[in-house]
């Protein structure tokens, strides 16, 4: 099984940074996703240089339960919440650990 690490950059459109996290967290989407099976870490930090940037760290038992996860029907909401509050999104896979 190969685990995988992404990190995502989120860029909420000005002054919506808390909104955002406020609304996910109101739906329960962290601790949904979190309880995901192969969900092995879902944590959001907030830059301190750019009060509108959110980075989430998730990492994922293997690429079958990362793919399972956007499928899941809770991900409309995160995307519905993203075009509300969030500008841009970048994402980064980092190496693949065996």
């Amino acid at each position: 099984m190969t685990e995988l690490t992404f990190l995502v950059t989120y860029t909420a459109k000005a002054g919506r940074r808390e909104t955002f996290l406020r609304a996910l967290a109101a739906r329960g989407l962290p601790e949904t996703i979190r309880a995901e099976d192969g969900c092995l870490q879902y944590d959001y930090y907030l830059s301190i240089e750019n009060g509108d940037d959110i980075l989430l760290l998730e990492r994922w038992s293997s690429a079958e339960a990362q793919q399972a996860h956007l499928k899941q029907p809770h991900m409309a909401q995160v995307r519905e919440l993203k075009e509300q509050y969030v500008e841009n999104t970048t994402l980064r896979k980092l190496a693949e650990v065996k």
